[in-house]
């Protein structure tokens, strides 16, 4: 009988772009509302059969029917170490796709880019992690401590129904991990061709979603209202949307600005930290977000008929906090609208702060210089959050770090809930590397 040899197995640097398309290819688009949300038991059952083709069990766990998520552990040489934690969101926001080049969910390969709503949030990282474990299972490879792979539903409106969930109803599934990685940290930022920056999330700042509801008097569309709930709210909505508040450089934020303003030769005055940020090209929106707490109307509701006058109106404002700042925040917000309106929480989640040193700073750091020379590796706060916020209440030190080299000139901050997302194809395969070397080595 003929034997025929095995077909060779695909290096991870490849599979890795195999493995992103696919999950680009499944819509798990998060409305925030479970009758709308869609695709993320399609994808949880995805990473569960890859992750089982190589002999990783894993679990998945719905908050509600199909909002999945999965968990699954590689166990390390050293058992008396404490475990690292490498998590991953499978949801994504809407896309329209009138408003894209290619279609959000066909995971394009096009310019040297890998397109598709998701491409940088986050199932990148998704599609890395899975390349490295899937390659260290086929090669017998064991990472010197515990990884638990948690790929997590409902990131985009708050973990709820994701990792929020895992850690109320099953903490055992983390028993024993120390620290964890995530979104958004490890990419590039070029200072000149022999120096690019790589931004570690060190923190995040914190989420407090309000609802801000206007109350009046009803009546007939045409009569004179002086009471009228709509213009209530939409004077106050316009004072915060264009209101500004103090600025306040954290500890994390100092530091970068310090190392920024040293490498590119720029003047830095911290009481004034706006003139530096504004020469930091495509990061600046996401640095110049994390020196002040922000408030962002982003939906308005009232009324029920053209030529009635509502009784109520309300508007959602999505605001960001900086560490420690949320109650004086609330004082701050209060005098911007005045005393009238009524203020509901929606989402209230803590900013989170951790200092940049340590032996898993360290080895982010090796791995990235291995791989890119010139690479140098800084801390920074994201202006949004993430699952970090979940797994911190169970004592996890959390980071962002899901390492890409970027081209000098792409806009990255507006790729993410952005119109024609994408991800460079080579950018995703040093990730691959970089991450394969720092597990090896965490």
């Amino acid at each position: 009988m003929d034997r025929h040899p095995p077909a060779p197995q695909p290096a991870p640097t490849d599979e890795v772009v195999e493995l992103c398309r696919d999950l680009l290819r499944i819509d798990t688009t998060n409305t925030g509302d479970n009758a709308t949300s869609t695709g993320e038991r399609v994808a949880a059952e995805y990473v569960a059969d890859k992750l089982a083709e190589v002999g990783i069990a894993a679990e998945i766990h719905e908050a509600a029917p199909g909002r999945a998520s999965l968990v699954a552990r590689i166990p390390g040489t050293d058992p008396a170490r404490g475990a690292l934690l490498v998590h991953g969101h499978l949801d994504v926001v809407p896309a329209d796709p009138a408003e894209w080049s290619v279609h959000p969910f066909s995971g394009e390969l096009r310019d040297g880019y890998l397109w598709g709503r998701g491409a940088i949030d986050m199932k990148d990282f998704d599609a890395m992690a899975l390349a490295v474990v899937r390659d260290w299972q086929r090669s017998g490879v064991r990472p010197p401590r515990d990884i638990v792979l948690a790929f997590t539903a409902d990131e985009e409106a708050g973990s709820d129904y994701g990792a929020h969930f895992l850690v109320t109803e099953h903490p055992e599934l983390f028993e024993g991990c120390t620290e964890a990685i995530g979104e958004v940290g490890g990419f590039s930022y070029t200072v000149n061709n022999d120096l690019r920056l790589y931004l570690i999330e060190t923190a995040e700042k914190g989420i407090e979603w309000l609802r801000l509801q206007a109350r009046g008097r009803p009546g007939h569309g045409s009569m004179v209202n002086d009471d009228n709930a709509v213009t209530a709210l939409c004077e106050a909505v316009a004072r915060l949307g264009r209101h500004r508040f103090p600025v306040v450089v954290t500890p994390t934020v100092r530091a970068f600005l310090e190392e920024v303003s040293e490498l590119l030769g720029i003047e830095l005055d911290l009481d004034d930290p706006e003139a530096a940020i504004a020469k930091l090209g495509p990061i600046a929106n996401i640095i110049g977000a994390t020196i002040r707490n922000t408030a962002n109307p982003t939906r308005l509701d009232a009324g029920y008929k053209d030529n009635v006058i509502p009784g109520r109106a309300t508007a959602t404002i999505d605001c960001r906090t900086l560490p420690g700042n949320s109650e004086l925040f609330l004082e701050q917000l209060r005098a911007v609208i005045g005393p009238d309106l009524e203020i509901e929480h929606i989402q209230r989640q803590p900013a989170l702060e951790t200092d940049f040193d340590g032996p898993l700073v360290d080895a982010m750091a090796a791995a990235l210089r291995a791989e890119d020379p010139g690479a140098r590796a800084v801390p920074y706060m994201l202006s949004g959050g993430t699952d970090a916020k979940a797994f911190n209440r169970l004592g996890i030190r959390c980071f962002g770090f899901a390492p890409l080299r970027l081209p000098p000139d792409l806009n990255f901050s507006g790729l993410f809930h952005g119109i024609d997302e994408r991800v460079p194809v080579d950018g995703l395969q040093f990730g691959v590397r970089v991450l394969d070397r720092f597990l090896r080595n965490s």
